[in-house]
């Protein structure tokens, strides 16, 4: 009942303050709330008790509740830490960046995907090629769940890591975000509520826009991570459909999920029985020598998304979910929507898998891309004007950076596009405008002559910004 009767309590909380009911207004009888909301009468009077303990109505004998004047409400308490949008209208921002951003003679600090030179493109080349010499045309196509010996290598990776995830619930996909995207509309219907990071993965406020869904964008902090008490706050005040977050390697922010962030956020989604859509694309991108376990590893009615692109190559598309009991509905979303995904690759990709040359690949790769964000930190950190401020991360290939309060870092986009350099700025990451003056850094980039006058560039150019306010 618990979680029940805080929702509810809630959701009259924001009835309040948005004027449905006004100070004085008797509020509907025990009986009369149970009927139209559903809940029992204890629920309902537990809900009241809950908003006459902190100010917001008053039990009057023989009258029921009634809103509390102004004067004894809580005026001056603080406002929820989360900001909820009605609408998220970002596409079109996030598209124009992204195509910018695909010049070549750009150094491109903007993407979002690794470096080409780290991938293992010949090994991958190699299995490309044997699967080509023995693939039937006329059988090529593999429809939802997809290719079933690359299922069965993606599970074995689940269960080297201690984790019982069968093939059966495992459902291919066009790269995570296909993964991603049908997770969260096999969740939702039109007008619902959906828990998303702020700043969050632009991919997140996408898929919220073309669902047609409302955000409530939950505070991540650099070091801190997640905001745990602004999404209890969220879950008891909204009726929340979803959640849809990352654990490890935050984008944009970088920060992972502490052990006891992570316990206490699985034990708020459990109480009010809200789903988690969970990206964990930049799992094996860690720093340090114990892998972290995805929530999926503890907690129930999680749905797991990941994909190759991050590690292996971005051209690949391949990803997935461990969806559990929802595959079935998963695959039926996919056949209306792609169809399937590419058998080729699929079918390449299990035969890379199988040669065991991942592991070698993925230590290789962990170790360079630690060396490489060491670098451009220690640059950036010697190079850029007093004021601007570089967020350190463990793990992936991200970092964030804040401008002084009152820069535009969509203007320091435009400005450095202009001479070659491509940046993310933070207005992608937020349905709001909290994150303007903030913007995040690829650093997967080779450190050399060409990285090094970028970035002394880009500190030119945001010293001139500095200048002009």
């Amino acid at each position: 009942m618990s979680s029940k009767y805080r929702r509810l309590a809630g959701q009259l909380q924001e009835q309040i303050e948005t004027g449905v009911w006004q100070p004085g207004d008797r509020l509907p009888s025990l009986r009369e709330s149970a009927r139209r909301s559903g809940f029992s009468l204890m629920t309902v009077l537990s809900a009241y008790q809950l908003l006459e303990s902190q100010g917001w109505i008053l039990a009057q004998p023989q009258s029921g509740y009634r809103v509390a004047p102004r004067q004894h409400s809580p005026a001056n308490a603080a406002r929820p830490a989360f900001h909820a949008a009605e609408a998220v209208d970002i596409n079109a921002f996030i598209f124009n960046v992204l195509q910018a951003g695909q010049r070549p003679d750009c150094v491109a600090f903007g993407s979002a995907f690794p470096h080409p030179s780290l991938f293992p493109k010949e090994q991958l080349a190699r299995s490309l090629s044997r699967v080509a010499r023995h693939l039937d045309p006329a059988h090529q196509q593999v429809l939802p769940p997809g290719c079933a010996e690359l299922r069965r290598a993606i599970a074995r990776r689940y269960a080297a890591r201690g984790m019982a995830v069968s093939p059966e619930e495992v459902v291919i996909t066009s790269g995570a975000l296909e993964a991603l995207n049908l997770s969260l509309q096999a969740l939702t219907r039109p007008g619902d509520w959906v828990l998303v990071e702020a700043p969050a993965f632009y991919g997140a406020l996408q898929a919220i826009e073309r669902l047609q869904l409302k955000a409530l964008a939950v505070p991540v902090d650099p070091v801190h991570g997640l905001d745990l008490d602004a999404l209890a706050d969220a879950l008891a005040r909204y009726p929340v459909k979803a959640c849809w977050l990352m654990s490890h390697c935050q984008n944009p922010l970088g920060v992972s999920l502490a052990a006891s962030a992570r316990t206490r956020l699985l034990a708020l989604l459990n109480e009010y029985k809200v789903p988690l859509v969970e990206d964990d694309v930049y799992a094996e991108l860690y720093d340090g020598e114990q892998a972290p376990l995805p929530l999926r590893a503890s907690g129930e009615g999680v749905l797991h998304c990941s994909s190759f692109s991050k590690t292996l190559a971005t051209g690949l598309r391949i990803g997935w979910v461990a969806a559990g009991p929802r595959a079935p509905e998963i695959q039926r979303l996919q056949l209306m929507s792609t169809l399937s995904t590419s058998a080729p690759m699929q079918l390449a990709l299990a035969d890379y898998l199988a040669s065991h040359h991942y592991d070698r690949h993925l230590h290789t790769l962990r170790r360079l891309l630690a060396q490489r964000k060491h670098w451009f930190y220690q640059a950036l950190c010697r190079q850029l004007p007093t004021g601007v401020t570089v967020h350190p991360s463990r793990g992936g290939y991200f970092l964030w950076l804040s401008l002084p309060a009152g820069l535009d870092a969509t203007e320091l986009y435009r400005r450095a596009l202009a001479e070659g350099i491509t940046i993310a700025p933070g207005r992608m990451f937020a349905a709001g405008e909290q994150f303007r003056h903030c913007f995040r850094l690829n650093v997967s980039l080779p450190w050399n002559s060409r990285s090094e006058e970028a970035v002394a560039r880009l500190s030119v150019l945001i010293g001139e910004l500095m200048a002009e306010v």
